[in-house]
């Protein structure tokens, strides 16, 4: 599968944005997704994940109660809602696709198997 991360943009501190991962490929609706991100001069982390039924959903602390992860399987797109944005949400948003996720959990890298090119989001202050 292939995935094509899109959306970012700059806005303000407290907006709003929702970014999108449209995937290629016809088993989408089997992948778990998940979103990651990296600021500059950071590694690499998990901001959500979603089941492939979309009926299982799993957040960072730092992302909970703000940003919203969903998918439309038959548009084969998954997407994040960010809310109440804060500068430190400033990064580059990368979408990843998985689908056994073999012993690793879906909050870590080695879950999946697909991976997107990212989206940035820049949040002024």
């Amino acid at each position: 599968v292939q995935l094509q991360a899109s959306g970012g943009g700059l806005v303000q501190a407290g907006g709003s944005l929702r970014v999108s991962c449209a995937a290629s490929g016809r088993a989408f609706m089997t992948y778990y997704i998940g979103w990651f991100r990296q600021a500059p001069g950071k590694e690499r982390e998990f901001v959500a994940a979603i089941s492939w039924s979309g009926s299982t959903t799993k957040y960072a602390d730092s992302v909970k109660g703000r940003f919203t992860i969903s998918r439309d399987n038959a548009k084969k797109t998954a997407y994040l809602q960010m809310n109440s944005l804060k500068a430190d949400d400033t990064a580059i948003y990368y979408c990843a696709a998985a689908q056994s996720g073999g012993l690793a959990t879906p909050d870590r890298d080695s879950y999946y198997d697909y991976w997107g090119q990212g989206t940035l989001v820049t949040v002024s202050s």
